[in-house]
């Protein structure tokens, strides 16, 4: 710890006092350091990182303790900002460039709160709430109170009004469009991990942010669908269902991610054909693809999320299908050599099914099923095919045949022991 001094103090600050007083584990603690310069802590065996401001790591810990510091808006976006620090910048001052009010709490060494923008009394009424008007000046901050907003919303917090003024704000001015694609993927990828991811995407409409960053997104919302698949009728609330329902079963961010793009091709319905959207499954592919490049997505990811754009109702209706169908359906996700894309397909394609009024609990056998075709067709002994001799495409035929074969087998077992079950 930093010796201190009448003239040197330590607080922790942000998310680990935002989350000790919400009984919430707390993963990272932050410190800020009043009255010191660099000189010091180097001196006392801190090692400085970053080049923007200083900042520490505790010889020991490995904490990051940061010099109190104010900012100066110096230009568009996020990194816009001049930052200033030195001995003289008090507490309160260092305290009031955070976004929220309760990323804005610091906490003595003694336990003490010191509480300058009543961060603890909004935690208590469950708002979030920007500290003061500069948050207009960070496009990020869009984004960030969006993301608490995800995290927090089965706890009852909400957006203050004002805050969203301020949101709307940024989004109106053409701030957004300054942020990286790689910076908003950052963000967006760890909203799918919340709680609540749906409420991400419901805060950034909301504001007017999600028609600049997904407008392939916004646009669902006020779609009608086929009320007898779709009790909840709207496909904007129907995706914010499957993304939620994905979250809660799946919990990977991969899987979240193609719940949230896989009806896309409803944008592109036209009107006099709702509330019906045929081959949607098609149509959004490219879109699929254009927002992932947008983003600068992983492969994986990608990948994933136009094959469920593509795939997903051949999935549903996997009860239904030849095994030659099915056979084909798993040579389309490659699933023979990528297992795990299978899995990852079959959890989006039933994060699909249950995200529906009054469907969540609905039985999805076809997600198992299609894994266990999968594995069927993947464990065929091919050794008796090499040691009668049969190479390259001959090869793959008898390959071929070989795990329809299983697949065969496999769905009229099961078709045998669900008829006698019934």
């Amino acid at each position: 710890m930093i010796m201190q001094t009448s003239d040197i103090q330590v607080y922790l600050v942000g998310g680990a006092v935002r989350d000790e007083l919400l009984n919430r584990p707390v993963v990272d603690r932050d410190w800020v350091v009043i009255g010191a310069t660099p000189k010091m802590l180097i001196e006392q065996g801190y090692q400085q990182i970053g080049n923007d401001f200083p900042c520490f790591l505790h010889p020991k810990t490995k904490e990051e303790y940061a010099l109190a510091r104010t900012e100066r808006k110096s230009g568009k976006g996020h990194t816009g900002f001049i930052c200033d620090f030195g001995p003289e910048v008090t507490l309160e001052e260092d305290l009031s460039r955070r976004d929220l009010t309760i990323n804005a709490i610091a906490k003595t060494e003694s336990g003490d709160y010191v509480d300058p923008y009543n961060g603890r009394a909004d935690l208590n009424n469950k708002i979030l709430r920007h500290v003061s008007d500069a948050f207009a000046e960070d496009p990020l901050r869009v984004l960030r109170v969006a993301r608490f907003a995800a995290r927090y919303a089965e706890l009852g917090f909400t957006v203050h009004p004002d805050t969203l003024v301020l949101m709307a704000q940024l989004a109106s001015n053409g701030e957004l469009d300054e942020l990286t694609p790689e910076r908003v993927w950052k963000e967006m990828s760890r909203a799918l991990t919340e709680p609540r991811p749906s409420e991400f995407f419901r805060v950034l409409r909301a504001c007017g942010a999600l028609k600049t960053l997904l407008p392939e997104l916004d646009c669902l919302f006020g779609v009608p669908q086929p009320a007898e698949h779709h009790p909840e009728i709207d496909t904007g609330d129907h995706v914010m269902m499957v993304v939620d329902t994905a979250r809660a079963y799946f919990d990977n961010p991969i899987v979240t991610w193609a719940a949230l793009l896989h009806d896309l091709g409803k944008g592109l319905t036209p009107k006099e054909e709702w509330p019906s959207h045929i081959r949607h499954e098609i149509r959004g592919v490219p879109l699929v693809e254009e927002v992932c490049n947008r983003y600068k997505l992983p492969k994986d990811f990608r990948t994933l999320a136009m094959l469920v754009s593509e795939h997903h109702l051949r999935c549903h209706k996997l009860l239904d299908m030849k095994p030659k169908s099915i056979l084909k359906l798993l040579e389309a996700l490659d699933g023979f050599r990528r297992p795990e894309r299978v899995k990852h397909f079959a959890q989006t394609c039933e994060a699909d099914a249950r995200g529906r009024l009054g469907l969540e609990d609905r039985s999805y056998p076809q997600s198992w099923l299609l894994i266990k075709c999968s594995e069927e067709g993947k464990n065929i002994d091919i050794k008796p095919l090499l040691e009668e001799g049969y190479q390259d495409l001959k090869l793959a035929e008898q390959i071929r045949r070989l795990r329809l074969s299983a697949i065969k087998c496999f769905m009229a077992n099961y078709r045998k022991e669900t008829l006698g079950k019934s």
